[in-house]
């Protein structure tokens, strides 16, 4: 191959959980406590449960193997019977996997007998564990293990042992890490499919039997478990879906102690202060050889370093693990030092404590969370936790509750806690006493021993009341508030300016980025994408932050939203030594508690002033990290050691705060010296001091001029710093008010008038939120868990760089080394920018500017050449002569002007990471006869996902039809279509215009303006079922590239009466999307989403947008196992219409790195030919398409080109809704002038193929396809790397090198379908399985068809179901619309269902389908929902309060459009999440009712969670409160709340609770209605701004037409008489 690398590539490396192996499942417990031993019911029950969840598990390649299940329980002691005896009743017993080899097998065994017998443990004996291999699938088969288990008696002299067997448990703990540390030393690890020895648990309490397997072999290949005599009195049970098809057994979960739903996001940084807070204990007071004195093992967990002696115990933490393992080993170590069970994971995963409306009368709860957040950084992510010690078991969610939780308590006192309800099938729903769900940082707890059962407050007091925490924090802890910020300048003006220079500082990051921060307290928005070169590949001098790309969540995790959900967020910070986490004490409350990561001076001054003795001595010591500019630039090297041993010798020497500052006493300074960038300082001193077991004992707060924007603060803070004082920043921004020109603004009303102070108060307020964002779309909500926790890729940065100051941060093509930082941070100083110093440089970094200004790839130069080769004259509009013109203005294409265009790009400044790629081929050109035709090649071209909204009527329309022309793939984008493009064009005159399309020319009759690919987004704008059944492909968008792990934006000003109607939103009103994560946050719930689509559409693919990214690779192998179609891989530089400048500049990564990596990881994992690869991002030329294809790519995706291609000019204001040529504007005016015609667009991309063409003459190939994935043909090249100086130290091949070599093999290029025959991969869909079985059936059903038929009439049918039926109805709802579209069935379908509904029951249901299901339901009920009706009630048996208890799931009525809904029951989280049409009612809601709303009505007749109506636009919200404490549970940012006002409002109101009580037999309806006029006075009325001047919320508004139901059974929308008033006929038919 061309890519040829001495050393294994370095594609795959990192944490393991990050770059090899994800993963979700489902997992849930059962628990009676009944009987010495338990019974045999409560396993079989966790079985039944195992198996009901198999869905959400996932398969290996092979299709059989699962990637894992198991279950933990009390050791089944009948069982085991002959273990026992009088003297041992309970020994301790081992589950061990060993390798196959008998004598490989032996050897181990000798191992475990010689560790226990060393350790006083009695060995009683091994028992190989009855198994059948026969139900093994082949990949699972061709790595099980031998399982065996152990037994051992207690030591003798562990006497005085308490009651719990906690010293027994201590020693059996060591032991079991001591085993691996024996079985190393004595050579028994093997590197090959037969090496496995790994303890799956060794405990006298608990036992794990687990595999590779599907929940339903787990019992066929244990027979242990099918014993009669496998007693227990609890079971966690888990069902894995993993992004790896290779199977491990040891992955399989549960773990020893945690059944782990989820993934943690800041692992890296969890691990590092593991690390630390391990090498900070003091060995030279241990024992680190006596496991079996009682207080000797105390000793060693509470107060030894048990992670740095590899020689002694098996390290603690090893990103070698997955994140679930090392979570578990931590909670284990936690448990083993005497914290309870619930105690730590109450630490390790804390809730959202702050101003939680559930916790103001338990202080004490508050307090521990508190006290434990200083000393311990939250396990941060979406986590469902279930666990055990064998002396109590618990479930716990995260603080975000992204992850489903049920519980139901019988009347025998068992306890049955799952991920979906209706997992077990045979209970009887007349036992349940108790129907719950976990909400967000909630937990449940059973004591094993007693059988109590305590709810979340319940446990939680109990835990918190344990230690004083409260009085502790008040005794010790100091913080430091928000301080006002001084008015006075640091410097003189030039010395400002000169020092600005130095740091890096430009005029834009002044004009655009200051100027926003500091005058209206945002950080800036801009538009269309990042086309300057990677930092790398830049000759002009770049801050070191700009190497560094900020990671994201996609799939396996979901982002957060700061905007809507900031309640679970915090930017609190702490300085000062932590003490222990394992021994809790009063020192433990005493540190600096910092309200902000952002300190001004007087701030920095309150902190020094801490060091006195009387305010609590807490020493301060200030590091100079500058060195002066004699020293040349090896002297950062030696700098860079003084610092790190001035930080060790001041930690050692008492010092708590280490305050790292490149700040320069005056000019003179200046001039002599430079300074080690800060983040290369704090990242050095971070890392030196856990080498040297310190870094707890201070926090590090960095003072420096080199500090702005929010990726600059989040890359320090997550290198290590606690806090930064940016006093150059804050400097600026007196200058920046001080400017004349500021102040004129200000005087005339174009800028808020604002003082110096608030300009600063701005400007952190701006960074805050900044951080927030930056944090959440990492899926992490607390700053102390991002600190260290290194969320970042380098590209560009040397060995030498990342091993000396970001250890663990992946850099996959090297890069400058110290010495070339030191030489670029010289390059910024004004007198090596030869420029008097007058005004600093404009360096053009966002903005193209001439001679000193950075190179733009897109830009009006550019646009031009391309203008000219395509012949488009931008003057020629409907504006100006186009009807005068021949041929609508659209000049011949120039063959001459497109090689002019080309050229331009080819001698161009280095940008991408291709442009250091070369073609090398390994056969002689050919003619280009002999290569395929362009229109076979332009059939693999799509457009980007360019929303209609961001672009124009006319630019979207034409792109749509030029890409249909040639016969490649239109993008909708986000926000829908417009129904009228469903269907080709036939009224097209000879002038080319169409009166269905009148602002559109060039059209011939035969075209369509229908999008190929119709995209289904977070903020499902425009998704309606007619949406989903007309399009060819339905693109799920998980990550945008210019701004990855965040929702869409579209500015107020284009959201036009056309635009919103479209989106079912108000006119004018800002659009934010929900970051991806109501319905896409875990690999199980994509796979659901795509299950939902092939519902609908069976017909279409579906195809799932990804970001490039480190780990992008196994998380494409996940999408690829949940059945996806197509995989769109986007690069960091695509193109948006509105995004924060940081984002588009700094999150996402070169597309190269994640194409190579993901087609490389569906290669090696035998996924490949089950998807087609596309990627997009900064696509412009044939050649681009060559080096994309020859790293994998199938389809190609073009997106700011093709704008251009159609009349663009890179004004860059599409943000600003004032393109002057109308490509992205809103505005009539504007849209007039859009120059574009379908030709010219077509005329590109026949350029393009023309050009692809000749480089396959070239390279002698006549087939596109046989150039896939062929990275044999690429090298490096070494005449480009030469072109700039610092790209001396990149090396590619190491990375390319890892792309498999597919010369010979090629089947990838194939799906195989049944019978072994290979087809086009294009040409084939994936389907449902059974789950969809239900859906199928009613589809079938001949009285169903034949209404569906006929559009008229009226069937009933009545169906069973259960939790594995998911999706039901959105099969006939496509059915329905396929045929009559959105809103013209008039026929009626009345379905009844009664049973456990699997998740998204009803989904996309439509008016003239009404759906009753009597039972529950899971998660989505209504997703999509655009009209007729859903009710859910329960069983008339049921034992519960149905107000009470929850009846459906988590994000209910996302997006609904329309429809009524009717749950006799508690609804869960996220509940009308996007609702722009739904009426509904439900008996109560989680947290975050009503987000995101746009219109629609909500009744609520309970209570609810806090975060009420956040981002809620449009649409009414009636909740009842009974208790007097609603209002703090408004997000108040919008909407208003009052009481009911108004007689069409309480009309409205009491219709729809009548409706409701008619339809589900409410008695909490009927409650509210007997005493009508008291509980009347009891209902808050929630509405948007928009909403002010209804009728419902203002008796001045006209109340004749008042909804009260979003539909009528004829499908006519029901109104309100005048008055509010309804007549018996309306009545009856409205409340139907």
């Amino acid at each position: 191959m061309a890519f040829n690398s001495e050393q294994p590539s370095n594609m795959f490396d990192g944490p393991m959980a990050l770059t090899k192996e994800r993963d979700a499942c489902g997992v849930g417990f059962v628990a009676n406590t009944k009987g010495e031993f338990g019974s045999h019911k409560v396993l079989t029950d966790a079985l039944a449960a195992l198996d009901c969840m198999e869905h959400r598990g996932g398969c290996g390649g092979d299709g059989v193997s699962g990637d894992g299940a198991g279950v933990m329980t009390q050791i089944p002691w009948k069982l085991l019977d002959e273990f026992r005896s009088d003297s041992c009743p309970q020994p301790g017993v081992g589950m061990i996997f060993l390798p196959r080899d008998e004598e490989r097998r032996n050897n181990v065994k000798k191992v475990i007998e010689d560790v226990c017998t060393e350790n006083e443990l009695n060995f009683l004996g091994w028992r190989e564990v009855p198994v059948d291999k026969s139900v093994l699938g082949e990949m699972a088969l061709a790595a099980v293990p031998s399982i065996w288990q152990f037994f051992v008696k207690g030591p003798e002299r562990l006497q005085n042992d308490d009651d719990v067997r906690d010293g027994f448990e201590r020693t059996l703990y060591l032991v079991r890490r001591r085993f691996e540390v024996v079985r190393k030393e004595r050579g028994l690890v093997w590197d090959d499919d037969d090496g496995e020895a790994y303890v799956a648990s060794f405990s006298s309490r608990t036992i794990v039997y687990k595999g590779m397997v599907q929940s339903c072999v787990l019992p066929k290949f244990y027979k242990d478990l099918t014993n009669p005599d496998f007693t227990t009195k609890f079971a966690i049970y888990h069902r894995r879906f993993s992004t790896n098809t290779n199977p491990r057994w040891p992955l399989a979960q549960p773990m020893r102690c945690v059944g782990h739903n989820g993934e943690i996001n800041t692992l890296l940084g969890n691990v590092n202060w593991i690390k630390a807070r391990e090498s900070a204990k003091n060995n030279e007071v241990c024992e680190l050889d006596d496991f079996v004195d009682y207080e000797s093992s105390n000793n060693i967990v509470m107060t030894c370093n048990t992670q740095d002696f590899p020689s002694f115990l098996e390290p603690l933490v090893d990103l070698g693990r997955s994140d679930s393992a090392n979570l578990d080993a931590v909670f284990d170590l936690m448990c083993k030092s005497r914290h309870r069970a619930p105690c730590a994971i109450m630490a390790l995963v804390p809730a959202a404590y702050m101003d939680s409306p559930d916790l103001k009368d338990h202080p004490e709860i508050t307090d521990f969370y508190k006290f434990h957040g200083g000393i311990l950084e939250a396990w941060d992510g979406p986590a469902l936790l279930v666990y055990s010690d064998g002396k109590s078991i618990g479930a716990s969610l995260d603080r975000n509750g992204l992850r489903p939780a049920r519980y139901s308590i019988t009347d025998d006192g068992s306890v049955y806690m799952m991920s979906e309800t209706g997992v077990i099938p045979d209970l009887d729903e007349s036992t349940i006493v108790e129907k719950g769900r976990l909400g967000p940082g909630q937990m449940i707890n059973v004591d094993l021993v007693s059988g109590e059962f305590k709810d979340n407050i319940a446990i939680k007091s109990e835990i918190s009341s344990r230690h004083p925490y409260g009085e502790w924090i008040k005794k010790q802890r100091k913080d430091i508030e928000k301080m006002d910020f001084d008015e006075e300048r640091l410097y003189g003006e030039e010395t400002t300016t000169f020092a600005q220079s130095t740091f890096g500082w430009g005029l834009e990051d002044i004009g655009m980025q200051i100027a926003d921060m500091a005058g209206a307290g945002k950080e800036t928005t801009y538009s269309m994408g990042d086309d300057a070169p990677v930092s790398a590949l830049s000759t002009r001098p770049q801050p070191l932050y700009n190497y560094f790309k900020q990671r994201f969540a996609q799939v396996t995790n979901p982002p957060i939203d700061p905007l809507r959900e900031g309640v679970v967020m915090s930017l609190a910070m702490t300085l000062g030594k932590k003490e222990s986490i394992y021994q809790v004490s009063e020192l433990g409350a005493r540190l600096i508690h910092l309200e902000s990561p952002l300190l001004n001076g007087n701030e920095m001054d309150e902190i020094a002033s801490y060091a006195k003795e009387e305010n609590g001595r807490f020493k301060n010591a200030k590091i100079s990290t500058r060195y002066n500019l004699s020293d040349g630039p090896s002297g950062i090297k030696t700098a860079l050691d003084q610092v790190c041993d001035a930080a060790v010798e001041n930690v050692k020497n008492g010092a708590e705060i280490l305050i790292l500052s490149d700040m320069a006493t005056d000019q003179d300074e200046m001039n002599e010296s430079t300074y080690i960038p800060p983040l290369l300082a704090v990242g050095a001193v971070h890392h030196r001091l856990i080498k040297e077991g310190l870094r707890m004992d201070a926090g590090i707060v960095v003072e420096t001029g080199s500090a702005w924007s929010t990726h600059h603060f989040a890359c320090l803070v997550g290198y290590g710093a606690n806090a930064v004082h940016p006093y150059m920043a804050l400097e600026t921004v007196k200058q920046w008010h001080s400017q004349d020109k500021v102040q004129k603004m200000m005087a005339s009303g174009k800028l808020a008038k604002i003082t110096v102070t608030e300009a600063q108060q701005n400007f952190r307020k701006a960074i805050e939120a900044g951080l927030l964002k930056i944090l959440s779309k990492m899926g992490i909500s607390l700053l102390t868990s991002y600190s260290g926790a290194q969320i970042f890729e380098a590209v560009g940065l040397g060995e030498e760089t990342i091993e000396r100051s970001f250890k663990g941060t992946t850099s996959r093509i090297s890069g400058l080394d110290l010495e070339d930082i030191a030489r670029e941070t010289a390059m910024m100083r004004p007198e090596a920018i030869e420029k008097k110093l007058k005004k600093l440089v404009n360096y053009g970094y966002y903005k193209p500017v001439p001679k000193l200004g950075e190179y733009h790839a897109n830009s009006a130069d550019l646009a031009k050449l391309l203008h000219e080769a395509i012949g488009l004259d931008k003057k020629v509009s409907y504006a100006t002569t186009r009807d005068e013109l021949e041929n609508d203005g659209v000049k011949p294409a120039s063959v001459a002007n497109y090689e002019i265009f080309k050229k331009s790009l080819e001698v161009a400044p280095l940008a991408n990471i291709r442009d250091l790629l070369d073609f090398e081929s390994d056969r002689e050109s050919i003619d280009i006869s002999e290569v395929e035709p362009a229109s076979e090649i332009m059939r693999r071209f799509c457009t980007g996902a360019m929303s209609l909204g961001a672009l124009s009527r006319e630019a979207h329309e034409t792109l749509a039809i030029a890409v249909n022309r040639v016969g490649g793939k239109s993008n909708s984008g986000e926000g829908g279509e417009d129904t009228i493009r469903g269907k080709p064009l036939t009224d097209v005159d000879d002038k080319g215009r169409s009166t269905t399309f009148p602002h559109l020319a060039g059209l011939k009759n035969g075209d369509s303006a229908n999008s190929f690919i119709h995209q289904i987004a977070s903020g499902r704008f425009g998704v309606t079922p007619e949406f989903l059944v007309t399009g060819k492909q339905l693109e799920i968008k998980m990550a945008q590239g210019a701004k990855p792990g965040e929702g869409g934006q579209l500015p107020g000003p284009k959201v036009s009466e056309y635009i919103a109607s479209l989106r079912a939103s108000k006119q004018g009103v800002t659009l934010i999307s929900p970051p991806p994560h109501h319905d896409i946050y875990s690999i199980e719930d994509l796979a659901q989403l795509i299950h939902d689509l092939h519902a609908i559409n069976e017909r279409a693919g579906v195809s799932v947008k990804l970001v490039s990214s480190i780990g992008v690779g196994t998380v494409a192998c996940g999408v690829a196992k949940a059945a996806a179609d197509v995989i769109l891989i986007s690069g960091g530089d695509g193109g948006t219409g509105a995004s924060p400048l940081s984002s588009i500049k700094h999150a996402g990564c070169p597309w190269e790195f994640g194409l190579a990596e993901a087609h490389s990881a569906l290669m090696n994992n035998g996924l490949r030919d089950r998807v087609v690869l596309r990627v997009d991002g900064g696509i412009r030329t044939g050649r681009d398409i060559a080096v994309a294809a020859m790293m994998g790519a199938e389809e190609f995706g073009f997106g700011t080109i093709a704008m251009i291609a159609e009349g663009c000019v890179m004004a860059r204001v599409c943000h600003l809704n004032t393109c002057p040529v109308g490509v992205t504007s809103q505005k009539e005016q504007l849209r007039k002038k859009f120059p574009g015609t379908p030709e010219h667009v077509v005329n590109f991309f026949h350029f393009v193929a023309e050009e692809i063409r000749e480089l396959m003459a070239h390279l002698g190939y006549s087939r596109f396809e046989d150039l896939i994935g062929r990275a044999d043909l690429l090298k490096e090249s070494q005449e480009q790397k030469d072109r700039v100086e610092k790209t001396k130290g990149i090396e590619m091949s190491r990375f390319f090198s890892g792309i498999p070599n597919s010369v010979d093999d090629r089947s990838f290029l194939r799906a195989k379908i049944e019978g072994g025959i290979e087809v086009m991969k294009e040409e084939i869909v994936h389907v449902n399985g059974p789950s969809s079985d239900l859906d199928r059936d009613l589809c079938k059903d001949e009285d169903i068809v034949k209404v569906i038929k006929d559009n008229e009439g009226e069937t009933n049918a009545s169906f069973k179901i259960v939790n594995t039926d998911r999706s039901t109805c959105a099969m006939l709802s496509g059915d329905i619309a396929r045929a009559h579209g959105n809103i013209g069935f008039q026929g009626k379908i009345n379905l009844s269902f009664e049973g456990s509904a699997g998740q998204a029951f009803g989904a996309f249901v439509l008016p003239g389908l009404n759906v009753r299901l009597t039972g529950e339901a899971n998660d989505y009920v209504g997703k999509g929902m655009h009209g007729g009706e859903i009710v859910v009630v329960p069983d008339a048996n049921a034992g519960f309060v149905a107000s009470e208890s929850s009846i459906v799931g988590n994000a209910c009525l996302y997006g609904a459009t329309g429809g009524d809904f009717h749950a006799n029951g508690r609804t869960g989280e996220r509940f009308c999440v996007r609702n722009s049409g739904a009426f509904a009612v439900a008996e109560g809601a989680g947290d975050h009712c009503c987000e995101y709303m746009t219109g629609g009505v909500v009744a609520m007749l309970g209570s609810v969670g806090r975060n009420v109506g956040a981002g809620m636009t449009g649409g009414v919200g009636y909740f009842y409160d009974d208790k007097d404490d609603f209002l703090e549970k408004v997000n108040g940012e919008i909407v208003s709340v009052k009481r009911i006002g108004t007689t069409a409002g309480e009309a409205q109101l009491k219709n729809m609770i009548e409706r409701h009580f008619e339809k589900t037999g409410s008695e909490k309806a009927d409650e509210i209605l007997s005493n009508w006029e008291t509980e009347k006075e009891k209902f808050w009325q929630v509405y948007p701004p928009s909403e002010a001047n209804s009728a419902v919320i203002s008796e001045e508004a006209d109340a004749a037409l008042t909804r009260v139901s979003a539909s009528a059974p004829d499908g006519a929308l029901c109104f309100l008489s005048v008055g509010g008033q309804m007549s018996p006929g309306q009545t009856a038919r409205c409340a139907d």
